[in-house]
């Protein structure tokens, strides 16, 4: 039974990575550069729509990211991967990232999110870009297809960031402890 459970992990791993590509399969490298900018300015003008606020706040930060994820909750196990960029708003420097998660806890179903990062202080965009990892908790329930159901969105400030979370779609309900890593995009960053 148990073999039986990780051998249906396998194809929904690669499922979901495929997911977070999306629209990077066959593109150039410029063209996938310019999909995940693209994606940014869509996120923050949800954002901006939701929470006026957050464009002084994120003008004023030393640097932001914007990160697209698609995850996967199988019962008593976690996965997550995407991809975003992280803005130095001080040198207007742009570096694109990869993430994945892996989590443990009680969960069911599918979700789709996007999730903007402020970064208040140097330190904390520096540690965000040279480390890139993070453990924590989450508990949410989130229904939505399109523009049709709810979705469940958080805020956290934790060590000078502001995290903002917003699901897009799918239908998920989890209470999970995930550790989640970023990473710089050796393609998207090469020549950049």
């Amino acid at each position: 039974m148990t073999r039986l459970k990780y051998s249906l992990l396998l194809p929904l791993i690669a499922i979901l990575i495929n997911c977070t590509a999306t629209g990077l399969g066959d593109a150039s490298l410029e063209q996938r550069r310019q999909n995940v900018l693209t994606m940014r300015q869509e996120v923050l003008a949800e954002l901006y729509g939701l929470k006026p606020d957050t464009r002084v706040q994120i003008d004023s930060a030393a640097g932001y990211a914007v990160f697209t994820n698609a995850n996967v909750n199988l019962i008593l196990a976690s996965f997550g991967g995407g991809l975003g960029v992280v803005r130095d708003n001080e040198t207007g420097v742009e570096t694109f990232m990869r993430m994945g998660e892996v989590g443990i806890g009680l969960g069911a179903g599918i979700k789709d999110f996007r999730a903007v990062f402020v970064f208040h202080d140097r330190a904390a965009l520096e540690r965000f870009l040279d480390v890139g990892i993070s453990i924590g908790g989450q508990a949410d329930a989130a229904a939505k297809a399109g523009d049709l159901g709810a979705a469940v969105g958080g805020e956290a400030i934790v060590d000078n960031v502001t995290v903002y979370q917003m699901t897009q779609s799918g239908l998920a309900l989890q209470a999970t402890i995930k550790g989640t890593r970023y990473w710089r995009d050796p393609q998207l960053n090469a020549g950049s």
